[in-house]
């Protein structure tokens, strides 16, 4: 059953309720839709001087996120601190486990809380929902270990509820196309390198600037290249001169075989080879905040 409005603004003021009981705040900030409502959520209820964003770099994030999460940050009117972080070095993330995201966070969420408590904010936040809850997400569990607060899942918000409110808001984000880091491009077990995620994105910078495609991935399978994209844009595919460039491009990056994704686009396809999701837990590492 479609939500109503009034269901929608219940759950907006749950969240505006959850926030004002705070003093002050980092969050996690990767300038995707749900990150960005939470932060300006932040900055409705409590002010610039308050909130922090925190947003990290480095060769798992697609080109040019960066970029747009300092524009957004700047119309906003909110302080950004941008922290590189070197995921590659961590053998624990580069083998890539099923749980290779729960390395990731944990350090991510360590370092926030560093930078936190050196301005004096007394708490960490992220931007998941309640969507997030039916996926294989091991850097949820990081995060909760950490500290790290969910309000938009505490109140109850799904992702479709975070795009309404942020077009309701005017946020640039609203319709932004989901984004999520480019080691989630790989088969599990197969080693995550410097070069392998060079290849991954000019793939997929290659299809969005040349096809105009807006929701993809280029998965990652050795010397092929499983495209998946929304169904109504794989017909761009079967026309004669844009199958031929695409493959051309695909082999000059490397790939010996271009594959289309029948299934089309989904997020989190390499989970589907997780039986029932169950997969081995990586033993959690106890984070506090005085230890962060």
């Amino acid at each position: 059953m479609k939500e109503s409005v009034n269901d929608l603004d219940v759950k907006r003021d749950r969240l505006y309720a959850i926030l004002d009981e705070l003093d002050s705040v980092a969050v996690a900030y990767s300038g995707g839709v749900d990150s960005t409502y939470l932060l300006a959520a932040c900055l409705k209820v409590l002010g610039a001087d308050k909130v922090l964003a925190v947003t990290a770099d480095s060769l798992t994030y697609p080109a040019g996120e960066k970029a747009g999460a300092q524009r957004v940050a700047q119309q906003l009117g909110v302080h950004l601190c941008v922290i590189n972080t070197r995921e590659l070095d961590d053998p624990r993330f580069a083998s890539n486990p099923p749980d290779r995201c729960y390395y990731c966070k944990a350090e991510l969420f360590e370092e926030i809380w560093a930078i936190a408590r050196q301005e004096g904010l007394q708490n960490v936040m992220y931007g998941a929902t309640r969507d997030d809850l039916g996926d294989h997400r091991p850097g949820m569990r990081a995060a909760r270990e950490c500290g790290a607060r969910a309000p938009l899942l505490e109140a109850g918000l799904g992702k479709s509820d975070v795009r309404e409110l942020s077009r309701r808001m005017g946020l640039p984000t609203w319709d932004k196309p989901a984004l999520a880091c480019l080691a989630s491009r790989f088969p599990y077990g197969m080693t995550i390198t410097a070069t392998r995620l060079r290849q991954v994105n000019a793939a997929e910078d290659f299809l969005r600037r040349e096809l105009g495609l807006r929701q993809l991935r280029v998965r990652h399978h050795d010397a092929v290249a499983r495209l998946e994209v929304e169904p109504e844009d794989m017909a761009w595919f079967m026309e004669e001169n844009t199958r031929q460039c695409v493959v051309t491009a695909m082999k000059e990056l490397g790939y010996t075989y271009v594959t289309l994704d029948l299934a089309g686009f989904r997020s989190g396809s390499m989970n589907e080879a997780l039986p029932n999701f169950a997969v081995g837990a990586a033993k959690s590492r106890p984070v506090s905040r005085d230890s962060a």
